[in-house]
């Protein structure tokens, strides 16, 4: 069964909606059936971004072994680990950098959020 474009446009809203709530075995669920692990919302933020910028250790780490993309940026030229900084999130800090997110990419680059917010990288 194919869904229709309203109808995609309904899971993936859901989806991100468990990537934000941390309903991890929900949304592995989802992604069990075909939605893929870079889904984005209409403002470009992904799955993994909703994760890390609300905390959610456990739901980034299994979005990032289903291979999401750690510096998928969003509409907002913002990256995962920038935004996660920003929220003073700081396991979900270290999990994207020891996975090689990219300090530099996104504006303003998470080097620059760090700075910014008197925190080490």
């Amino acid at each position: 069964m194919t869904l229709g474009p309203d109808h995609t446009k309904r899971v993936v809203a859901l989806a991100l909606d468990l990537a934000r709530s941390g309903r991890t075995d929900d949304l592995a669920e989802f992604l069990d059936h075909g939605l893929p692990v870079d889904a984005c919302g209409e403002s470009g933020d992904s799955l993994l971004m909703l994760a890390v910028y609300h905390g959610h250790a456990e739901t980034a780490r299994m979005l990032m072994e289903r291979g999401a993309d750690i510096d998928l940026r969003n509409d907002r030229d913002q990256s995962p680990v920038a935004g996660a900084l920003f929220k003073g999130e700081d396991e979900v800090v270290d999990l994207l950098v020891a996975a090689g997110a990219d300090l530099d990419a996104g504006t303003p680059t998470a080097r620059q959020a760090a700075q910014l917010f008197g925190r080490d990288l």
